[in-house]
């Protein structure tokens, strides 16, 4: 069952090469909302809602911005704002490493825009939809932190039918990750958090290809591409297929 997430682990050599920024308010407020909008606003009975939650809180999000943001999701609250709609866009940063964006947006030509100047700034190229989506499998992910037993992971794993996890043993970070079909996150969430601390459950696009990358110019470029389309407000996730081979 033991499997790899080498695009987490090059997200975490890239927090610590670039010191990473967290989200921003703003992105983490529109999951809120769309969260709410297409479920129910309650996070007890809508688990993509109470995952967003959780992120805005531990993030420092204020509650009153919370209960705003799950409000106009449900549309009890107008502030005039045009509706948020979710975009996924893909193009090939250098390398022909595939890239794949998912935006919350209220002006498609803005945020097309915007992402199209953070490729061609960094050696890419925005492409059209599906030239890269192909070399992406959607999966549910719970990460877990600390220390953690690898055969009672197995264990607990397999009765709530994960497909394959990572155990993730840095000196930063100890703990695992642990892949399911999208349908079953909520059920694998709520098995592993019996006996585990999970730090985080999200639903994320997973390359079943990599790219290894050895030149360095076109590292320094990747990791530019990867932080000018995250600090964009309307983008709300980044995945690439590329893994940093060290010469």
């Amino acid at each position: 069952m033991a499997g790899h997430s080498k695009w987490a682990n090059i997200k975490r050599q890239k927090a610590r090469v670039d010191a990473k920024k967290g989200k921003t308010f703003t992105q983490l407020s529109r999951a809120i909302i769309v969260a709410a909008r297409n479920g129910i606003a309650d996070i007890d009975g809508n688990f993509q809602l109470r995952t967003a939650v959780e992120k805005a809180k531990a993030a420092g999000i204020p509650n009153d911005n919370i209960e705003r943001a799950i409000a106009k999701g449900a549309g009890t609250y107008n502030d005039g704002e045009a509706n948020l709609e979710e975009i996924r866009y893909e193009g090939y940063g250098m390398g022909g490493v595939a890239v794949l964006i998912e935006a919350l947006t209220d002006n498609r030509n803005r945020t097309a825009a915007d992402i199209r100047e953070a490729f061609s700034k960094n050696g890419g190229n925005l492409g059209e939809t599906g030239c890269v989506s192909w070399m992406f499998d959607h999966k549910g992910v719970v990460l877990l932190e600390g220390e953690i037993d690898e055969d009672k992971l197995l264990e607990i794993s397999l009765e709530a039918d994960a497909q394959s996890y990572e155990m993730i043993d840095e000196e930063d970070y100890q703990g695992a990750e642990i892949f399911t079909d999208v349908t079953n996150l909520e059920n694998l969430n709520q098995h592993l958090g019996e006996y585990f601390t999970v730090k985080e459950a999200e639903l994320r696009w997973i390359p079943n290809n990599f790219v290894e990358i050895t030149d360095s110019e076109q590292t320094k470029y990747l990791l530019r591409l990867m932080d000018a389309l995250e600090s964009l407000d309307d983008v709300q996730n980044v995945t690439a297929n590329f893994e940093l081979v060290e010469n």
